[in-house]
């Protein structure tokens, strides 16, 4: 029996497409080419505070471990016009050096399932509410306690500098170290937080993706230990990754540094055949890799929903995604 459940809307677009195709319409280039012509918003400087009641905590007892990529300037964030985001705005956190974690608890009667999110940004910043907080709003309504990871950035991991014009791979994984250490965090702290230690799943989307996937399969501490917190196992026991980027390369090869084992958790994979970031192959690639280490794996691919849909286009089929999820969580017993 395979192992891997594979939804999509025309397969032959996979045959006639390639791995490292994208699938973009006119309308859509047009778009993308307009939003990156427009340019970021400015950063204003001050430390990202979580929304009024909400705790956010460091995630290390000192100095995070290794610093950060280069010195950079004090934390700041970028505020852009969103109609469909809360208050009509989205925020990117920027420059983070104090990696942190928002809790947001279950409402009403919590399940003892905890669901750490990690949010994109193409490890240059962080998208706190579109990709984070957001996403909690659906999770706690369904009895989940979720967290929101603030992991450093940039250069937490493969990334583009704008400064050299050019793709880096740092030496030292600090996303991950940080993803790393909230896991284990969050499960030292399931008495407190009311939640069961071995319910405790990863959510990420692009960048954040590709930390799922990481955390996933990189099981070995990958910074020196701090407390007795680094004790703890960081294995996620389940993973959502929607819209994963990093792991198809330029050259439509795997990520040479991303083993896949058979220790990694169910997974459940989302993404859009029309993504002008990420293309498919990221998905494709991945979602075969744990099929063939025996990893349960459930593939969801849309035609349409571009990159970073999240909880937007709920008319649409691709805003359905939040539904599968939930009855993949039943599935699986975590929900």
């Amino acid at each position: 029996m395979r192992r891997v459940h594979l939804s999509i809307l025309s397969m032959a677009a996979w045959l006639t497409m390639g791995c490292g195709a994208s699938g973009l319409d006119a309308a859509t280039n047009a778009q993308a080419k307009a939003r990156a012509s427009a340019g970021p918003p400015p950063v204003v400087q001050g430390v990202w505070q979580a929304p009024a009641g909400l705790r956010q905590v460091s995630i290390w007892p000192g100095p995070a471990p290794d610093g950060t990529f280069r010195p950079q300037p004090p934390e700041g964030v970028q505020t852009y016009d969103d109609p469909q985001g809360i208050s009509g705005r989205s925020q990117a956190v920027v420059n983070i050096a104090v990696p942190t974690m928002t809790i947001m608890p279950a409402l009403g009667h919590a399940n003892g399932t905890a669901i750490i999110v990690f949010p994109g940004g193409g490890f240059q910043k962080v998208f706190i509410d579109l990709e984070g907080t957001e996403i909690c709003h659906w999770l706690t309504a369904k009895g989940v306690t979720c967290i929101v990871s603030k992991y450093r950035a940039p250069g937490g991991n493969d990334f583009w500098d704008d400064k050299t014009r050019r793709q880096i791979t740092p030496a030292i994984p600090r996303a991950l170290q940080d993803a790393q250490r909230t896991i284990r965090l969050v499960r030292a702290k399931a008495k407190e937080l009311g939640i069961d230690p071995r319910r405790i799943g990863v959510l990420g989307m692009s960048a954040g993706g590709y930390l799922v996937a990481q955390t996933s399969n990189i099981l070995a501490r990958t910074y020196r230990p701090v407390d007795a917190v680094d004790r703890i196992s960081s294995r996620p026991d389940f993973a959502v990754a929607l819209y994963p980027g990093h792991i198809c390369r330029d050259d439509s090869n795997f990520d040479k540094t991303l083993p896949v084992t058979a220790a990694a958790p169910p997974t459940f994979i989302v993404q859009a055949w029309d993504d002008p970031v990420d293309p498919v192959c990221n998905s494709l690639m991945y979602a075969r890799a744990l099929d063939k280490a025996g990893v349960s794996t459930e593939l969801h691919l849309f035609a349409r929903g571009g990159h970073a849909f999240a909880m937007r286009h709920a008319a649409e089929p691709v805003g359905l995604w939040p539904q599968l999820v939930e009855r993949w969580m039943e599935q699986i017993k975590m929900l």
